[in-house]
C-alpha cells in the first residue's frame, strides 16, 4: 500500500485521504447551509474548510479552516470547537463511516507560511544568490 508524506514527514494512507476529503465536503456543505441550531456568536464571515486530516485509526479528525480575509479566525475556531458535536452529527448523517471521528477545528496557517516563503524568495539578497548559483552550473 502506498503512503503519502505530509510536510511534517508523517505518512497518510489513501483511506485517510479519502475519508478526510469526505469529511471536508460534509463540513463545507454544513457551513454553506448556515442553519445552525444554536444561538451563535459566530462572526458573520465566510468559512472555508481547506483540509481535514484524519488519524490512522479514523477516530480523530482535525479540520483546518480559513475565514474570509482572515478576520475573526480565533473567535470562529473557538465557537466551532464548542459546537463540534453538532458537526459530528452532520457528518454522521452525511458520511457513511463505522465510527464518526472526534472533531477538532484549527486555523490553517499554510497560506501565511507560503506567503513567508514567497517573500524570502523575492528578497534581493536571496535572488542574487539564486542567480549566482544558476550561472555556476
Amino acid at each position: 500500500m502506498s503512503k503519502f508524506k505530509t510536510p511534517t514527514g508523517q505518512s497518510r494512507t489513501p483511506r485517510q485521504l479519502r475519508v478526510g476529503e469526505e469529511l471536508r465536503h460534509a463540513l463545507a456543505a454544513a457551513f454553506q447551509d448556515g442553519n445552525y441550531p444554536w444561538e451563535t456568536s459566530l462572526p458573520r464571515s465566510i468559512i472555508t474548510v481547506t483540509e481535514v486530516r484524519v488519524s490512522p485509526d479514523l477516530r480523530n479528525a482535525t479540520a483546518y479552516i480559513v475565514t474570509l480575509g482572515g478576520q475573526h479566525s480565533a473567535e470562529t475556531v473557538k465557537v466551532l470547537n464548542q459546537a463540534k458535536y453538532y458537526f459530528k452529527n452532520v457528518i454522521a448523517q452525511n458520511v457513511e463511516l463505522r465510527f464518526v471521528p472526534q472533531l477538532h477545528f484549527q486555523i490553517d496557517t499554510s497560506f501565511e507560511y507560503a506567503e513567508r516563503i514567497e517573500r524570502i524568495l523575492h528578497d534581493p539578497n536571496v535572488a542574487r544568490d539564486l542567480k549566482h548559483d544558476d550561472t555556476e552550473e
